[in-house]
Protein backbone atom coordinates (compact mmCIF):
# COMPACT_ATOMS: atom_id res chain seq x y z
CA UNK A 1 0.00 0.00 0.00
CA UNK A 2 2.86 2.36 0.87
CA UNK A 3 4.55 1.67 -2.49
CA UNK A 4 1.31 2.35 -4.37
CA UNK A 5 0.84 5.66 -2.52
CA UNK A 6 4.40 6.68 -3.35
CA UNK A 7 3.89 5.90 -7.04
CA UNK A 8 0.63 7.90 -7.14
CA UNK A 9 2.36 10.87 -5.51
CA UNK A 10 5.13 10.76 -8.14
CA UNK A 11 2.62 10.54 -11.00
CA UNK A 12 0.34 13.32 -9.64
CA UNK A 13 1.90 16.73 -10.18
CA UNK A 14 1.65 19.07 -7.22
CA UNK A 15 -0.58 22.08 -7.74
CA UNK A 16 1.26 25.36 -7.65
CA UNK A 17 0.14 27.77 -4.89
CA UNK A 18 -2.69 30.11 -5.86
CA UNK A 19 -1.36 33.40 -7.19
CA UNK A 20 -2.06 36.52 -5.16
CA UNK A 21 -5.15 38.44 -6.28
CA UNK A 22 -4.64 41.12 -8.88
CA UNK A 23 -5.65 44.73 -8.46
CA UNK A 24 -9.13 44.04 -9.80
CA UNK A 25 -9.68 41.11 -7.48
CA UNK A 26 -8.35 43.07 -4.52
CA UNK A 27 -10.64 46.02 -5.17
CA UNK A 28 -13.60 43.69 -5.57
CA UNK A 29 -12.69 42.00 -2.32
CA UNK A 30 -12.43 45.33 -0.50
CA UNK A 31 -15.84 46.34 -1.84
CA UNK A 32 -17.38 43.03 -0.72
CA UNK A 33 -15.81 43.45 2.72
CA UNK A 34 -17.42 46.90 2.96
CA UNK A 35 -20.81 45.07 2.83
CA UNK A 36 -22.75 46.99 0.13
CA UNK A 37 -25.97 45.23 1.19
CA UNK A 38 -25.58 46.78 4.64
CA UNK A 39 -25.50 50.32 3.24
CA UNK A 40 -29.30 50.37 3.26
CA UNK A 41 -29.05 50.88 7.03
CA UNK A 42 -27.46 54.28 6.45
CA UNK A 43 -30.67 55.52 4.83
CA UNK A 44 -31.70 56.14 8.44
CA UNK A 45 -29.92 59.50 8.15
CA UNK A 46 -33.03 60.82 6.37
CA UNK A 47 -35.37 59.75 9.21
CA UNK A 48 -35.17 62.91 11.35
CA UNK A 49 -35.44 65.36 8.40
CA UNK A 50 -38.37 63.36 7.01
CA UNK A 51 -40.13 63.42 10.39
CA UNK A 52 -39.66 67.19 10.56
CA UNK A 53 -40.88 67.77 7.00
CA UNK A 54 -37.45 69.06 5.91
CA UNK A 55 -36.49 66.25 3.55
CA UNK A 56 -36.79 68.20 0.30
CA UNK A 57 -35.30 71.51 1.38
CA UNK A 58 -32.12 72.78 -0.26
CA UNK A 59 -29.91 72.10 2.82
CA UNK A 60 -31.29 68.54 3.08
CA UNK A 61 -30.72 67.77 -0.60
CA UNK A 62 -27.09 68.87 -0.32
CA UNK A 63 -26.08 67.68 3.15
CA UNK A 64 -27.93 64.38 3.51
CA UNK A 65 -26.24 62.60 0.55
CA UNK A 66 -22.87 63.67 1.98
CA UNK A 67 -23.88 62.47 5.44
CA UNK A 68 -24.96 59.13 3.95
CA UNK A 69 -21.58 58.72 2.22
CA UNK A 70 -19.62 59.64 5.35
CA UNK A 71 -21.53 57.18 7.52
CA UNK A 72 -21.09 54.52 4.84
CA UNK A 73 -17.33 55.14 4.91
CA UNK A 74 -17.28 54.82 8.71
CA UNK A 75 -19.28 51.59 8.62
CA UNK A 76 -16.99 50.20 5.90
CA UNK A 77 -13.96 51.02 8.05
CA UNK A 78 -15.44 49.03 10.92
CA UNK A 79 -16.26 46.04 8.68
CA UNK A 80 -12.71 46.00 7.29
CA UNK A 81 -11.10 46.07 10.74
CA UNK A 82 -13.57 43.52 12.09
CA UNK A 83 -12.95 41.04 9.27
CA UNK A 84 -9.19 41.47 9.61
CA UNK A 85 -9.36 40.71 13.33
CA UNK A 86 -11.72 37.74 12.89
CA UNK A 87 -10.04 36.22 9.82
CA UNK A 88 -8.81 33.10 11.62
CA UNK A 89 -12.14 32.47 13.36
CA UNK A 90 -14.12 33.13 10.15
CA UNK A 91 -12.18 30.40 8.34
CA UNK A 92 -13.79 27.86 10.70
CA UNK A 93 -17.32 29.10 9.92
CA UNK A 94 -19.29 27.39 7.12
CA UNK A 95 -20.45 30.73 5.64
CA UNK A 96 -18.02 33.38 6.88
CA UNK A 97 -15.05 31.48 5.48
CA UNK A 98 -16.05 32.84 2.07
CA UNK A 99 -15.52 36.45 3.18
CA UNK A 100 -12.70 38.05 1.16
CA UNK A 101 -10.30 38.48 4.10
CA UNK A 102 -10.87 34.99 5.47
CA UNK A 103 -10.58 33.51 1.95
CA UNK A 104 -7.30 35.32 1.29
CA UNK A 105 -8.64 37.58 -1.45
CA UNK A 106 -7.84 40.61 0.72
CA UNK A 107 -4.65 40.32 2.81
CA UNK A 108 -5.12 41.15 6.48
CA UNK A 109 -2.65 44.11 6.45
CA UNK A 110 -4.46 45.61 3.44
CA UNK A 111 -7.81 45.33 5.25
CA UNK A 112 -6.36 47.06 8.30
CA UNK A 113 -4.82 49.80 6.16
CA UNK A 114 -7.99 50.46 4.17
CA UNK A 115 -10.10 50.49 7.33
CA UNK A 116 -7.72 52.87 9.08
CA UNK A 117 -7.66 55.23 6.10
CA UNK A 118 -11.46 55.41 5.95
CA UNK A 119 -11.67 55.87 9.72
CA UNK A 120 -9.42 58.94 9.48
CA UNK A 121 -10.82 60.37 6.24
CA UNK A 122 -14.54 60.30 7.08
CA UNK A 123 -14.48 62.40 10.31
CA UNK A 124 -11.92 64.78 8.78
CA UNK A 125 -14.20 65.36 5.79
CA UNK A 126 -17.19 65.83 8.09
CA UNK A 127 -15.28 68.43 10.12
CA UNK A 128 -14.54 70.30 6.89
CA UNK A 129 -17.94 70.10 5.16
CA UNK A 130 -20.52 69.46 7.93
CA UNK A 131 -21.46 70.96 11.30
CA UNK A 132 -18.96 70.03 14.05
CA UNK A 133 -21.59 67.89 15.80
CA UNK A 134 -21.63 65.52 12.81
CA UNK A 135 -17.86 65.02 12.93
CA UNK A 136 -18.05 64.44 16.70
CA UNK A 137 -20.80 61.84 16.31
CA UNK A 138 -18.95 60.01 13.52
CA UNK A 139 -15.82 59.92 15.70
CA UNK A 140 -17.86 58.57 18.62
CA UNK A 141 -19.44 55.97 16.33
CA UNK A 142 -16.04 54.78 15.13
CA UNK A 143 -14.64 54.62 18.67
CA UNK A 144 -17.64 52.68 19.92
CA UNK A 145 -17.70 50.24 17.00
CA UNK A 146 -13.96 49.59 17.10
CA UNK A 147 -14.24 48.95 20.83
CA UNK A 148 -17.04 46.55 19.94
CA UNK A 149 -14.78 44.71 17.50
CA UNK A 150 -12.05 44.38 20.11
CA UNK A 151 -13.94 43.54 23.28
CA UNK A 152 -17.51 44.80 23.69
CA UNK A 153 -19.02 42.15 21.41
CA UNK A 154 -18.01 39.60 24.02
CA UNK A 155 -19.95 41.31 26.85
CA UNK A 156 -23.52 40.16 27.49
CA UNK A 157 -26.24 42.76 26.82
CA UNK A 158 -23.62 45.43 26.10
CA UNK A 159 -23.20 43.96 22.63
CA UNK A 160 -26.92 44.48 21.96
CA UNK A 161 -26.77 48.04 23.28
CA UNK A 162 -23.76 48.96 21.14
CA UNK A 163 -25.27 47.69 17.89
CA UNK A 164 -28.59 49.36 18.72
CA UNK A 165 -26.82 52.64 19.47
CA UNK A 166 -25.16 52.45 16.07
CA UNK A 167 -28.60 52.46 14.42
CA UNK A 168 -29.74 55.34 16.63
CA UNK A 169 -26.63 57.33 15.75
CA UNK A 170 -27.46 57.02 12.07
CA UNK A 171 -30.90 58.50 12.68
CA UNK A 172 -29.54 61.29 14.90
CA UNK A 173 -26.83 62.27 12.41
CA UNK A 174 -29.35 63.42 9.81
CA UNK A 175 -30.93 65.77 12.34
CA UNK A 176 -27.55 67.12 13.44
CA UNK A 177 -26.52 67.74 9.83
CA UNK A 178 -29.49 70.09 9.42
CA UNK A 179 -29.57 71.47 12.96
CA UNK A 180 -33.02 70.00 13.66
CA UNK A 181 -34.40 69.36 17.17
CA UNK A 182 -35.02 65.68 17.84
CA UNK A 183 -38.38 64.55 19.27
CA UNK A 184 -38.26 62.31 22.34
CA UNK A 185 -40.79 60.00 20.68
CA UNK A 186 -38.62 59.83 17.57
CA UNK A 187 -35.64 58.75 19.70
CA UNK A 188 -37.68 56.19 21.68
CA UNK A 189 -39.30 54.65 18.60
CA UNK A 190 -36.04 54.56 16.63
CA UNK A 191 -33.99 53.20 19.51
CA UNK A 192 -36.34 50.40 20.50
CA UNK A 193 -37.17 49.63 16.88
CA UNK A 194 -33.45 49.11 16.33
CA UNK A 195 -33.20 46.95 19.46
CA UNK A 196 -36.09 44.86 18.13
CA UNK A 197 -34.24 44.14 14.87
CA UNK A 198 -30.87 43.58 16.56
CA UNK A 199 -32.21 41.16 19.17
CA UNK A 200 -34.29 39.38 16.51
CA UNK A 201 -31.09 38.94 14.50
CA UNK A 202 -29.28 37.49 17.53
CA UNK A 203 -32.25 35.23 18.23
CA UNK A 204 -32.20 33.94 14.67
CA UNK A 205 -28.45 33.33 14.84
CA UNK A 206 -28.86 31.46 18.13
CA UNK A 207 -31.61 29.27 16.68
CA UNK A 208 -29.68 28.48 13.49
CA UNK A 209 -26.35 27.82 15.22
CA UNK A 210 -27.75 25.79 18.12
CA UNK A 211 -25.66 22.65 18.41
CA UNK A 212 -23.69 23.47 15.25
CA UNK A 213 -19.94 23.31 15.15
CA UNK A 214 -17.91 26.22 13.89
CA UNK A 215 -19.93 29.05 15.43
CA UNK A 216 -17.72 32.11 15.60
CA UNK A 217 -19.91 34.24 17.87
CA UNK A 218 -19.12 32.58 21.18
CA UNK A 219 -21.42 34.98 23.03
CA UNK A 220 -24.43 33.26 21.45
CA UNK A 221 -23.75 30.25 23.64
CA UNK A 222 -24.17 32.46 26.73
CA UNK A 223 -27.53 33.88 25.68
CA UNK A 224 -30.55 31.63 25.98
CA UNK A 225 -33.05 31.54 23.14
CA UNK A 226 -35.79 32.40 25.62
CA UNK A 227 -33.96 35.51 26.80
CA UNK A 228 -33.39 36.81 23.27
CA UNK A 229 -37.04 36.17 22.44
CA UNK A 230 -38.01 38.20 25.53
CA UNK A 231 -35.76 41.08 24.44
CA UNK A 232 -37.12 41.39 20.90
CA UNK A 233 -40.71 41.09 22.11
CA UNK A 234 -40.14 43.76 24.77
CA UNK A 235 -38.39 46.07 22.28
CA UNK A 236 -41.18 45.65 19.74
CA UNK A 237 -43.78 46.57 22.35
CA UNK A 238 -41.94 49.72 23.48
CA UNK A 239 -41.35 50.80 19.86
CA UNK A 240 -45.06 50.47 19.10
CA UNK A 241 -45.95 52.34 22.30
CA UNK A 242 -43.56 55.18 21.46
CA UNK A 243 -44.97 55.48 17.95
CA UNK A 244 -48.55 55.50 19.27
CA UNK A 245 -47.70 58.29 21.71
CA UNK A 246 -46.23 60.31 18.84
CA UNK A 247 -49.29 59.68 16.69
CA UNK A 248 -51.77 60.64 19.40
CA UNK A 249 -49.90 63.76 20.49
CA UNK A 250 -51.07 66.72 18.44
CA UNK A 251 -48.41 69.00 19.87
CA UNK A 252 -50.78 71.95 20.12
CA UNK A 253 -51.34 72.03 16.34
CA UNK A 254 -54.98 71.42 15.38
CA UNK A 255 -55.66 68.75 12.77
CA UNK A 256 -56.40 70.37 9.41
CA UNK A 257 -55.81 67.56 6.93
CA UNK A 258 -58.26 65.45 4.98
CA UNK A 259 -57.82 62.49 7.35
CA UNK A 260 -55.99 61.95 10.66
CA UNK A 261 -52.95 60.45 8.89
CA UNK A 262 -50.80 60.42 12.03
CA UNK A 263 -53.26 58.19 13.85
CA UNK A 264 -53.97 56.03 10.81
CA UNK A 265 -50.25 55.43 10.26
CA UNK A 266 -50.23 53.48 13.54
CA UNK A 267 -52.04 50.66 11.74
CA UNK A 268 -49.35 50.36 9.07
CA UNK A 269 -46.57 50.66 11.65
CA UNK A 270 -48.03 47.88 13.81
CA UNK A 271 -48.57 45.68 10.74
CA UNK A 272 -44.92 46.17 9.75
CA UNK A 273 -43.75 45.15 13.23
CA UNK A 274 -46.04 42.11 13.21
CA UNK A 275 -44.87 41.08 9.74
CA UNK A 276 -41.20 41.35 10.71
CA UNK A 277 -41.95 39.42 13.90
CA UNK A 278 -43.03 36.46 11.74
CA UNK A 279 -39.47 36.08 10.48
CA UNK A 280 -38.03 36.74 13.94
CA UNK A 281 -40.21 34.01 15.45
CA UNK A 282 -39.14 31.55 12.73
CA UNK A 283 -35.50 32.32 13.39
CA UNK A 284 -34.99 33.61 9.84
CA UNK A 285 -34.30 37.29 10.63
CA UNK A 286 -30.53 36.80 10.76
CA UNK A 287 -30.04 39.27 7.90
CA UNK A 288 -32.45 42.20 8.48
CA UNK A 289 -31.66 43.83 5.14
CA UNK A 290 -32.69 40.63 3.33
CA UNK A 291 -35.99 40.52 5.21
CA UNK A 292 -36.74 44.16 4.42
CA UNK A 293 -35.73 43.99 0.76
CA UNK A 294 -37.07 40.56 -0.21
CA UNK A 295 -40.43 40.29 1.54
CA UNK A 296 -43.02 41.75 -0.82
CA UNK A 297 -45.76 42.10 1.81
CA UNK A 298 -43.43 43.99 4.13
CA UNK A 299 -42.42 46.25 1.25
CA UNK A 300 -46.06 47.07 0.47
CA UNK A 301 -46.76 47.81 4.13
CA UNK A 302 -43.69 50.03 4.20
CA UNK A 303 -44.86 52.01 1.17
CA UNK A 304 -48.32 52.49 2.69
CA UNK A 305 -46.81 53.61 5.98
CA UNK A 306 -44.46 56.04 4.20
CA UNK A 307 -47.39 57.52 2.29
CA UNK A 308 -49.41 58.03 5.46
CA UNK A 309 -46.40 59.41 7.32
CA UNK A 310 -45.69 61.84 4.49
CA UNK A 311 -49.31 62.97 4.42
CA UNK A 312 -49.20 63.54 8.19
CA UNK A 313 -45.99 65.61 8.00
CA UNK A 314 -47.39 67.64 5.07
CA UNK A 315 -50.72 68.04 6.96
CA UNK A 316 -52.73 66.98 3.91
Amino acid sequence: MADTTAVLRRRTPERPPAPPPGAGGLLTGLLRTARPKQWVKNVLVVAAPAAAGELFTTPALTRLPLTFLLFTACAAAVYLVNDARDADADRAHPVKRHRPVAAGQVPVPVAYAAGGALALLAPATALWLCPPAVAALLTAYLAMQLAYCVTLKHVLVVDLVVVTTGFLMRAVTGGLALGLPLSRWFLITTGFGALFMVSAKRYSEAVQMAGAAGATRALLTEYTVGYLRFVWQLAAGVAVLGYCLWALEEGGVPHAGLLPWRQLSVVAFVLAVLRYAVFADRGTAGEPEDVVLRDRALAVIGVVWAAMYGAAVANW
